[in-house]
């Protein structure tokens, strides 16, 4: 069975990371076929991507096995040629991405589900920086996206004590966007993929875009950004739905053009 579950149906490209009997542990065949499905999702059919894992988690991270194996990739090609183009690609993909943590998130699994647009999780999911109990530093991404998330004391902190985080603390800290029951997480996280599928997926991803600019922008800078996108935004027809919609009192019905 394929380590990458893929399916574009309504759209919405469903990625579902599946080696359930490693807890979706990354090996290099699983990490290069992710890349190929986030490929497969600029297609214009596809609106929202989103992103869970087969079983009871989400990403144990990378297969410890694979680093040690003195046939494998070695640790320098793990990095540039399976996590740094995986998160690379999440975030220069021009629609949203949605991480729908269904258990525990370790390691690259959970920078690369922080990594995502929005995040979502069960509640009896986890986060853990398990790096440190392994003598290595925190990769995918990590050590930029978790500061701009939580601070830089709670990131320094969770990175270099590996400890893991509830669900409910990783709303509370602001890694997360929502908790869902686990009996009902399934289904509530969809119904956030299915209304990003019907917005208009072109100021969605002028929104990523300019949101990716502000991390290293000055404050007027941001405002030539903010012009430039909303100029952008302005000129497609989905924007000229939307104010017809509303002037006419009716639900407008956007194309993602």
């Amino acid at each position: 069975m394929s380590s990458i579950l893929f399916e574009i149906r309504d759209g919405i490209g469903f990625i579902t990371l599946n080696r359930p009997d490693k807890l979706n542990a990354f090996d290099r065949a699983m990490a290069m076929l992710l890349q190929e499905k986030l490929d497969a999702c600029s297609d214009a059919s596809v609106r929202c991507v989103f992103i869970t894992g087969a079983g009871k988690g989400f990403s144990a991270g990378q297969d410890l096995a694979e680093v040690v194996d003195p046939n494998g990739p070695g640790m320098a090609r793990i990095l540039s040629e399976h996590y740094n183009p995986i998160v690379t690609r999440i975030r220069r993909l021009e629609k949203p991405v949605i991480a729908a943590v269904n258990g525990v998130a370790a390691g690259a699994g959970a920078n690369i589900a922080l990594c995502c647009d929005i995040v979502v999780a069960c509640s009896s999911a986890s986060f853990i920086q398990a790096f440190s109990k392994i003598g290595l530093i925190p990769d995918s991404g990590g050590t930029h996206t978790l500061p701009r998330l939580i601070g830089w004391q709670k990131a320094s902190a969770l990175m270099m004590l590996g400890e893991k985080v509830s669900a409910a603390d990783a709303e509370r800290l602001g890694m997360l966007y929502k908790v869902f029951p686990d009996e009902s997480f399934a289904a509530d996280a969809l119904q956030i993929a299915q209304t990003l599928a019907q917005m208009p997926t072109k100021g969605l991803a002028y929104t990523k875009q300019v949101l990716r600019l502000s991390f290293n922008n000055s404050f007027e800078d941001q405002l030539q950004d903010e012009d430039v996108f909303q100029q952008r935004a302005a000129a497609t027809e989905d924007f000229k739905e939307g104010v017809e919609a509303f002037l006419e009192k009716r639900k407008p019905k956007f194309k993602g053009n």
